[in-house]
């Protein structure tokens, strides 16, 4: 009888201990987004407010957040890019925002909103946005001559040896498919190949090198001429390097998007919610703005970077353009396999 006493007070304090410690954990947002691509503040001041924990993991490509999403890891926020959102969107992996629980969606500016990926944003709340350009070394290489040979400037040889191109399949081909006058989401035999000649010609005639971030801190310290760079790292180089410009041509280019969905097997989806409305608010807007260099979603801050003595006053990679020639990735995984195929081959054309 004594045995069964001392049993049944420690199940209750068993019981007791499990229930406050219920009570005192706090709940939690699991958020998937790229490296380097947020400021340090913001999940310290939204784990402050709200009093929960945000655990924060990092892929390095949407390629990588995907393989690993769909191997079955949860989180409540992904943060990929258009073309990815719109494969998550046709495999039914994400769910439907709830537009009455995000209460700052106003904020946003006209040029981010109803993108072919996601119209009428049922799905995703744009984080940031941009293009893929060339910052050049506008003592050497002048604005005219860009102007006349567009993304051909890479193959001009009096530039040889001082050029750098980013790695990625996906943002070579689409060089030389506008430079080419093609879509870059062609998916044409011709111009694939079309392309593919464009990029092993340059490689094996500029001797370019082909880097990842390496380009920030190179055209920084004016290491090369001309670089292939997405236009917030042109922002940072800009703001160091006051010999650099940056330059998108007529023929077009990427224009991107990344942004905010809630998978469908989120756990936390009403948490995400708060998360995302949160990150529109303008004082984290600028916060994550002034820390990424990346163009913000949100119309006033835009306007506030870009205005009198704003950060990005005088920064041209700011503000990405919107023009008719430039064009956003779509899914495609043929083509994608495609293009990773032909790069390989493109690098060791040497």
């Amino acid at each position: 009888m004594k045995i069964m006493k001392r049993v049944a007070a420690v199940c209750l304090i068993a019981v007791m201990c499990i229930s406050l410690a219920g009570c005192t954990q706090k709940e939690k947002l699991k958020l998937f987004i790229p490296g380097e691509y947020m400021s340090d503040n913001f999940i310290t001041d939204f784990e402050k407010e709200y009093q929960v924990k945000v655990i924060v993991e990092y892929f390095d490509s949407n390629e990588m957040m995907y393989a690993k999403f769909s191997a079955g890891d949860s989180y409540d926020v992904l943060v990929p890019s258009d073309y990815m959102i719109e494969r998550l969107i046709k495999e039914n992996q994400l769910q439907k925002l709830d537009k009455s629980k995000i209460t700052n969606f106003s904020n946003l500016a006209g040029e981010v909103l109803n993108q072919a990926y996601d119209q009428d944003n049922t799905y995703s709340i744009p984080y940031f946005w941009g293009t893929v350009g060339i910052v050049y070394n506008h003592n050497v290489v002048s604005k005219n001559d860009l102007e006349a040979e567009g993304f051909d400037i890479l193959k001009d040889t009096r530039f040889k040896g001082r050029i750098y191109m980013y790695d990625s399949e996906r943002d070579s081909f689409m060089l030389a498919f506008k430079q080419l006058g093609y879509s870059c989401n062609s998916d044409n035999e011709d111009e694939i190949n079309a392309a593919y000649e464009w990029l092993r010609e340059l490689n094996t005639t500029m001797d370019p090198d082909i880097v990842t971030d390496e380009v920030i801190d190179g055209m920084i310290n004016g290491d090369n001429d001309l670089a292939v760079v997405y236009s917030g790292d042109a922002v940072t180089i800009l703001s160091e390097n006051e010999d650099m410009s940056y330059f998108t041509p007529d023929c077009g280019t990427n224009r991107w998007y990344d942004a905010m969905v809630i998978p469908a097997n989120a756990e936390n989806p009403e948490l995400a919610h708060k998360f995302i409305d949160y990150m529109l608010r303008d004082e984290v807007c600028t916060d994550n703005t002034l820390a990424v260099g990346y163009a913000s979603p949100n119309a006033r801050v835009l306007e506030e970077m870009t205005g009198e003595g704003g950060e990005y006053e005088d920064n041209e990679a700011y503000i990405p353009r919107v023009y008719d020639k430039d064009e956003i990735f779509h899914d495609n995984e043929k083509l994608r396999r495609k293009l990773s195929e032909l790069w390989i081959k493109v690098k060791a054309a040497n």
